[in-house]
């Protein structure tokens, strides 16, 4: 089975996606990294940001991709 050159342009990775992955991926390890230092905080160091130890346990709960 052939394929046209049309079709295969269609199918081919665009610039713009490997972009976008590339940030997705370099957000991801910003907010990983992020909560690991919040895990890292003692109850003073939380209470002088304006946290308590459940909302810093909350947000250390959530995956890293979610936002």
């Amino acid at each position: 089975m052939t394929q046209t050159v049309a079709t295969i342009r269609h199918n081919a990775p665009r610039p713009g996606l490997l972009a976008a992955a590339v940030r997705a991926v370099m957000s991801w390890q910003r907010r990983h990294s992020a909560r690991v230092s919040l895990a890292r905080l003692d109850a003073h160091m939380l209470r002088d940001i304006g946290l308590s130890a459940a909302d810093a346990h909350d947000e250390c709960s959530k995956p890293f991709w979610r936002d």
